[in-house]
């Protein structure tokens, strides 16, 4: 069975995509399953060149298929601030409730009906062999006034899914990897992936 190396270091990551990615026939491992401590600074300005980056460089290193992703939470009336920054939001050493906690600053005063947002996601799978292929996905929601719910990681406490009612993090895993973002992207990189291994042999 072949390996596919989960490129992220990201706990909350790893387990949606370890559930996304089941049953490809793919031995899905880790970094630190194979020893490898090498981190890959994103200095890319979109998240197509960060995925990219990660994807690539941790392919040659590893020689294996590796799958990576650059995702964020742009919200409209902050002209898609975070954006590519999330993950570094209030600085690299700030917590999940600490960009929370900007985010919901920022947006002091703004009504309901202003506060609509959207999660990107672009992941990229790479080969050692230097083949590239990338897979978008969107979710589109509001951001709530408050936290809710104990799930989920990142902004997922105040990404506020009208249709469902409930927040990304007040949703169960099964049911989150149904709708979000990185489900919709990681769809599209199962098709991927079963092509490469339909070459593979």
């Amino acid at each position: 069975m072949p390996k596919l190396l989960l490129a992220s270091a990201n706990p909350g990551k790893i387990r949606e995509y370890r559930l996304l990615l089941s049953d490809l026939g793919y031995e899905v491992v880790t970094l630190s399953d194979q020893g490898i401590s090498k981190v890959v600074t994103e200095v890319g300005n979109s998240y197509e060149q960060n995925a990219h980056l990660k994807a690539a460089t941790y392919a040659e290193l590893s020689h294996l298929i590796a799958l990576a992703d650059d995702s964020g939470l742009e919200v409209d009336i902050l002209n898609g601030e975070p954006g590519i920054h999330s993950a570094r939001f209030g600085g690299k050493d700030s917590t999940d409730e600490d960009k929370i906690n900007i985010l919901l600053g920022k947006l002091t005063g703004v009504p309901w009906e202003k506060r609509t947002a959207h999660f990107k996601c672009v992941v990229a799978i790479a080969t050692p062999e230097g083949q590239l292929e990338l897979c978008h996905g969107e979710c589109h929601g509001i951001i709530s006034f408050e936290p809710g719910g104990e799930n989920g990681f990142g902004y997922d406490p105040i990404f506020y899914l009208p249709e469902i009612g409930k927040t990304m993090a007040e949703l169960p895993l099964e049911i989150k990897n149904q709708i979000s973002h990185r489900a919709y992207a990681a769809h599209k990189a199962r098709q991927v992936l079963g092509q490469f291994r339909a070459v593979a042999h």
